[in-house]
């Protein structure tokens, strides 16, 4: 691992919104943490990716690792929590995203970690997401000042800097 390490380029505190450059750390930890998974749900999985701005080199990106664990079954979701409590996550209950399990890892959060059927849109959005803008560097950076001028606004209230992301999101899986 680089002369960096984990605790300076990972963790957000709850209630803010933060932007680092992008560090190929990142993927370095999330090869790690793959593995952790692995060892703890390999059994259920299908595939696991890194997704979200950390997985997208030459953005910034929020010091969180976005992780998408496909099963076979949604249902099989809930197998996964116990293992996963076991390796540091904790299993959020209130996300409100349908078909997708979210565990946080963290108390200052350096990991989120989804659960979703292998190859329904909660699987394959997030993926074409990354996969255009790791293929086309104008979209990236047009991605990179909107969320810049979204940090501006709503440094404070990461909700609202989730939400203001949405459209650009959609467009973009959408085309």
């Amino acid at each position: 691992m680089s002369e960096k390490n984990s605790y300076d380029v990972l963790g957000l505190e709850k209630g803010t919104v933060r932007l680092l450059d992008y560090t190929p750390l990142w993927a370095e930890l999330y090869q790690e943490e793959a593995k952790r998974i692995r060892t703890a749900i390999g059994h259920l999985i299908i595939d696991i990716q890194h997704v979200g701005s950390t997985a997208i080199p030459g953005i910034k990106a929020k010091p969180i690792l976005d992780i998408i664990v496909g099963v076979a079954r949604i249902g099989d979701a809930r197998s996964c929590q116990g293992p996963l409590e076991a390796i540091g996550y904790d299993y959020i209950v209130h996300a409100g995203l349908t078909n997708d399990h979210v565990f946080g890892k963290g108390v200052a959060r350096t990991h989120f970690l989804h659960v979703v059927e292998y190859g329904s849109a909660e699987w394959t959005n997030p993926l074409r997401f990354r996969d255009r803008l790791r293929k086309d560097a104008g979209l990236a950076q047009e991605y990179d000042r909107l969320k810049e001028e979204l940090k501006e606004r709503f440094g404070n209230n990461p909700a609202e800097y989730t939400s203001e992301k949405l459209r650009f999101i959609r467009e973009v899986i959408a085309a």
